[in-house]
């Protein structure tokens, strides 16, 4: 049974639903579950001074040192409440940095009156000729892996930490409830704290806010859990593909390198508020653009910026593989897909 299958109790279905939208969360791995019931049974603020806090700090610190060691970063670890934070901090009192239109919302909003890279029809950022520049490993709406020449100053990998190796770049933004870890935390990986300004509070006075040690538990575990379900997904992505392009649709950035957990569909004359309803129907979960502004169905900012013309923008959904994710799962959506798209047309 699907983590995500109990959503919904009142819809009767002889299949459980399909989950295939890991881009927007990843159902927490048992293993995170139990280290978060661990964290909250022995909770006590890291801060304090006395016996319990103490304990609490150890066990704080030993988190801190298990995510330093799962994603093989050797240097500071700062944790905060997810990746939008941590874009916030890497981000703080530098204007003019590069940034492209393809980015996170989370990195535009924070970005000091940045200037915007140009970004060709397959979604690939140019960055030559700029010194600090914040990109997406991954785009977590098209799943476009940026060229290794791409050597960006701060990298946001929320959607490939614990997936990929980390790129060498300054400062690393990683959030756990990306890659089966608790929600409200992630961190903020930093080569050299002198990159940073101290504002007092925790976190080496980098951050305010009492330390999260239940969900710095949990991100350890999602960390440290077996990561074998990642290779296959690379075939079953493109068996996807496959099936999507015979039954008339069409694949975003299609010839560009993709991380295998995503990947972004066109079906040519249907909405993609049509698509989700009739899919969510179907038993399966999946989006438009990025959850953190799929549900206002408003224009991905995305396909603007690599060229796609409005109506065609409006009929693209997003798939993204977890670790839950089975080949069945994968081969019942293509069906689905291929069946809607052709009542559809035969409709027509």
């Amino acid at each position: 049974m699907h983590p995500f299958s109990q959503l919904e109790p009142t819809l009767s279905r002889n299949e459980p639903r399909i989950y295939l939208d890991h881009a927007a969360t990843t159902p927490m791995r048992p293993e995170a579950v139990a280290a978060v019931m661990e964290g909250m049974a022995r909770w006590a603020n890291p801060s304090s001074p006395h016996a319990e806090g103490r304990a609490a700090r150890a066990a704080l610190e030993d988190a801190r040192r298990r995510i330093a060691q799962a994603l093989d970063w050797p240097h500071h670890v700062i944790l905060t409440s997810g990746a939008s934070e941590s874009a916030s901090l890497a981000l703080r009192g530098r204007p003019g940095i590069g940034v492209a239109a393809v980015e996170h919302d989370a990195v535009l909003r924070a970005a000091d009156r940045p200037v915007m890279l140009d970004v060709d029809a397959g979604g690939i950022v140019r960055t030559e000729g700029r010194d600090w520049t914040a990109l997406q490993s991954a785009n977590s709406e098209t799943g476009v892996l940026q060229p290794a020449t791409a050597t960006p100053r701060i990298a946001d990998c929320a959607q490939t930490a614990g997936k990929l190796p980390l790129p060498p770049a300054d400062m690393i933004i990683v959030s756990a409830h990306k890659l089966g870890g608790p929600p409200g935390i992630g961190a903020l990986l930093v080569r050299d704290l002198g990159l940073l300004d101290p504002t007092g509070g925790q976190e080496r006075g980098y951050r305010g806010g009492t330390e999260n040690l239940p969900g710095a538990l949990g991100f350890a575990a999602a960390l440290e859990a077996p990561r074998d379900w990642f290779a296959p997904l690379a075939d079953l992505r493109a068996e996807l593909d496959a099936a999507i392009l015979a039954h008339g649709g069409e694949i975003v950035a299609q010839a560009s390198p993709r991380i295998p957990t995503i990947a972004s569909y066109r079906m040519p004359g249907v909405g993609a508020a049509a698509q989700l309803i009739r899919l969510d129907m179907a038993g399966f979960a999946v989006s438009a653009g990025s959850a953190c502004s799929s549900g206002s169905m408003r224009p991905s900012h995305v396909l603007a910026a690599m060229g796609y013309p409005a109506d065609a923008a409006a009929q693209v959904v997003r798939v993204s593989f977890g670790w839950t994710t089975t080949a069945d799962d994968v081969a019942r959506f293509a069906e689905a897909w291929t069946r809607i798209a052709r009542d559809i047309r035969a409709a027509a």
